[in-house]
């Protein structure tokens, strides 16, 4: 009888698999990897580099600044773990790339195999993107050293939406950006901390109401906060209508 495959698989390009020691082993993604809902595999394309040195980068065409990941070791790379574990999405994780969001996590998550292919230096040569890659995906307008905080990322984003790894299941539905929203604010015990109050309505014990009160604030957060998301995803006219309820609204 063969062995039930995990329901979803995360194969890691990179020169430095070591990095993922620590992501790969701790907290709920550690669980759910120990559990077999989740599998991560690591391959390093200097694994697969022509030469005694095993080179993996060059100086890039046209002169400048730095080196540029070579596409040989990549493709190689991506050839081999296909060759042992099957077919998979692969991503290029770049500055370049569309950005990553939980929209676009929760349509990964439904697929079996993602592969995330970590640059390093000061780029990777055009055509692993162009034409080794099914898409580029950015984790926000800033530069890294390399790939693989980006990877884990996306790892975690998507991997916590897989059913059985949250402890609850409805804690992935009910929190930020579900619906182009931030999540409301939380507190817990004590109740009174540095003169500090727990809001009176999450001790009254009127759950519809609270759940009203924790939509109200939702969206007062995002338009404070985050107006470009409502730029994308605007209030509707019951969005609306409950913000215009809000009592510190005008004062």
């Amino acid at each position: 009888m063969s062995e039930e495959r995990p329901a979803i698989e995360f194969e890691l390009v990179t020169l430095f698999p070591e990095i993922f020691d620590g992501i790969l082993g701790a907290t709920l993604l550690g669980k759910a990897i120990a559990a077999g809902l989740v599998a991560a595999h690591r391959t390093n394309p200097r694994d697969f580099a022509p030469g005694r040195h095993r080179q993996v980068d060059d100086t890039p065409y046209g002169g400048g600044p730095g080196m540029i990941m070579r596409v040989e070791p990549i493709a190689a790379a991506l050839e081999a773990l296909e060759a042992a574990r099957g077919p998979s999405h692969r991503i290029l994780l770049t500055p370049a790339g569309r950005p990553f969001d939980q929209a676009r996590a929760r349509q990964l998550a439904a697929l079996p195999r993602l592969t995330l292919v970590c640059g390093r230096y000061e780029g990777v040569d055009e055509r692993v993107g162009a034409h080794l890659c099914h898409e580029q995906l950015s984790v926000g307008d800033f530069v890294l050293a390399g790939g693989e905080l980006a990877a884990a990322i996306v790892v975690e984003a998507v991997a916590r939406l897989v059913p059985g790894v949250l402890g609850c299941g409805l804690s992935a539905d009910d929190e930020s950006f579900s619906a182009g929203r931030l999540e409301y604010p939380q507190w817990t015990r004590p109740p009174t901390w540095n003169g500090h109050a727990v809001p009176e309505i999450l001790s009254s014990g009127d759950h519809a109401e609270v759940a009203r009160w924790r939509r109200r604030e939702a969206l007062r957060r995002t338009a404070e906060r985050r107006p470009d998301l409502l730029e994308r995803h605007p209030l509707t006219s019951e969005e609306l209508r409950l913000l215009d309820t809000d009592p510190n609204r005008h004062t």
